[in-house]
């Protein structure tokens, strides 16, 4: 009878055993490219820490950026000797960095977690999948406006003018506010974008920034502007520091759903360990403790996510957001931005 009682306890033992004796046969060291500011700060606490502690023999270098476009010039700069081995960034840069041939295929034995994913964070298959799911929102601040707003249509209301923070391509925030911009007009914007176009240009005279710096968030926060454009997560962080001075409004008209990939980098000089972080990284622990930290939705669909944190991500929120092909608008990014360029950002000088 006591046998039978440990059999269970000792062959826990023993996979425990032999998780530990896997994770410290991977060793050295690895660098990851992934978004500065407080991305970093909450990645580095909920998925590096927990991650270093499964793997005590492995070094992760953080090297941070404010763009996936920076993070992509760098990869394509360093094509013939990589100094990157994992990289986080939007879908649709992955995609291009995955056609040029700058990123590394990857499969469930090489990370176990893939097969945990939910549909939609299967980017392209055999590649770097997705990490996260996000969604553009307008942020205001709230002492200028007694109600809340709920329309996209606000970003043109003259009482504004001189007063809205709203960042341009390349910025994926550019090309989504376009297709939000579009199913407002009724414009299928993959036939045509000369409407939401030709609206964005309406706007423009009265954006104080196209380039908010240090981020639209703290200048939303401090009054210098009223109103911008941003991502979901980072608003709902930054509603929480500011103590309630910055809202976030999901627009009536929709949302664009926002993917972070994270990808292993095509000749990565140690991608035994890559390969663990990016498993990790996909573990339900990780995805849920981030959650939990910021607000991204998570893409493993064993992650235990709290409801309250689980309401104030896009998964709370998916039946707003408008159908869109990152793969299909990646092919679109180089005409776009020189939409904005030429017609949209020069209406406002």
């Amino acid at each position: 009878m006591i046998t039978r009682l440990l059999a269970p306890v000792i062959f826990a033992a023993l996979i425990s055993t032999a998780a530990h004796a896997q994770s410290a046969d991977v060793s050295g060291e690895i660098t990851l490219a992934a978004y500065s500011g407080v991305f970093q700060d909450k990645y580095n606490d909920a998925v590096i820490k927990p991650f270093l502690a499964k793997y005590p023999n492995v070094k992760v270098n953080y090297f941070a950026s404010n763009a996936s476009s920076a993070m992509l010039g760098n990869l394509r700069s360093q094509a013939g000797d990589p100094q990157t081995d994992v990289v986080i960034f939007d879908v649709s840069t992955s995609l291009i960095g995955d056609k040029e041939g700058l990123l590394a295929p990857l499969t469930k034995t090489d990370v176990p977690n893939l097969v945990d994913l939910v549909p939609q964070a299967i980017v392209k298959e055999g590649y770097g999948p997705a990490v996260t799911f996000d969604n553009l929102v307008v942020i205001y601040n709230k002492e200028a406006f007694p109600t809340a707003p709920t329309s996209l249509a606000v970003l043109w209301d003259k009482a504004y003018a001189g007063k809205l923070a709203v960042t341009s391509m390349p910025s994926i925030l550019g090309s989504g506010l376009m297709v939000m911009t579009s199913a407002m007009l009724g414009e299928d914007y993959t036939k045509s974008v000369k409407q939401s176009a030709a609206k964005l240009a309406e706007m423009a005279p009265g954006v104080q920034t196209f380039d908010p710096k240090p981020d639209a968030y703290t200048l939303v926060i401090n009054g210098t502007d009223v109103l911008g454009t941003g991502w979901n997560a980072r608003g709902q962080y930054y509603a929480d520091e500011s103590k309630g001075k910055l809202g976030v409004m999901l627009p009536k008209e929709g949302t664009i759903l926002q993917i972070n990939t994270i990808n292993l980098v095509q000749g990565s000089k140690n991608p035994v360990a890559a390969k663990a972080f990016i498993d990790y990284a996909l573990s339900p622990e990780a995805q849920a403790a981030f959650t939990e930290a910021m607000f991204y939705a998570p893409v493993n669909a064993k992650a235990k996510v709290s409801a309250a944190a689980t309401a104030r991500t896009v998964s709370g929120q998916i039946d707003k957001t408008l159908p869109l092909d990152w793969g299909w608008a990646a092919t679109k990014s180089d005409e776009w931005n020189q939409i904005w360029k030429r017609q949209i950002i020069s209406a406002g000088k």
